[in-house]
């Protein structure tokens, strides 16, 4: 039973017909992941630096250049009015096998392939993606907060994008996260604004 749960949460997650392809430029900020496309099991980003307290909760961990950037967009929040704090960072290949497998027992094996990804599929193990709250203090409705409207309009101005945009799930492969944004470096992230695109559209 167990090993038919396991296919079937593969399925699920990045299909049957697809072919799943390692990734071969891991540490670069333009690195593809997503359903299709695996980071190894050993994979380990190159200059992890750890978040200040100032900018983040508990321990959370970026790539320097992904942190430092995100710092100058929460400073440029602040003196907006706007508090915008990381809630998470990079995880480990261990650590999203674990999250994943929390999701399928508590949601179920449909509703975990449409919002989280299976081990080695996760751009977090990159350490270019983070997640964010805003002043509410709750990560799920940071939508609903005027630090999401800042952000919208702002974050490519440092190098990030909004990760999975509503309307293009089909695309990403996963439901819409306001929440969830990536580095890419502000040349990609501008054009990425401009054209209203997702990653995947971009390195197409």
């Amino acid at each position: 039973m167990k090993r038919i749960l396991i296919i079937l949460f593969i399925i699920l997650s990045v299909g049957c017909t697809d072919k799943v392809n390692y990734i071969d430029n891991p540490n670069d900020k333009l690195a593809l992941v997503n359903k299709k496309n695996k980071l190894k099991k050993n994979f380990i980003p190159k200059d992890l630096i750890k978040l200040d307290l100032n900018y983040s909760h508990d321990e959370k961990y970026l790539k320097k250049e992904a942190a430092l950037s995100f710092y100058e967009l929460s400073k440029a929040a602040r003196k907006k009015g706007y508090i915008i704090l990381a809630v998470s960072g990079y995880r480990s290949y261990t650590y999203q096998k674990k999250l994943y497998k929390y999701y399928v027992k508590e949601k179920g094996s449909y509703y975990a392939s449409k919002c989280s990804a299976l081990p080695g599929h996760s751009e977090h193990q990159t350490g270019l993606a983070l997640d964010v709250e805003g002043s509410n203090k709750d990560y799920n409705k940071f939508e609903e907060t005027k630090e999401f409207k800042w952000m919208i309009k702002n974050c490519y101005k440092y190098g990030f994008i909004l990760r999975y945009p509503k309307g293009k799930e089909n695309i990403t492969g996963f439901k819409y996260e306001p929440w969830h944004y990536r580095y890419v470096g502000k040349k990609a992230s501008k054009y990425i604004y401009k054209h209203n695109l997702t990653l995947e559209e971009y390195i197409k």
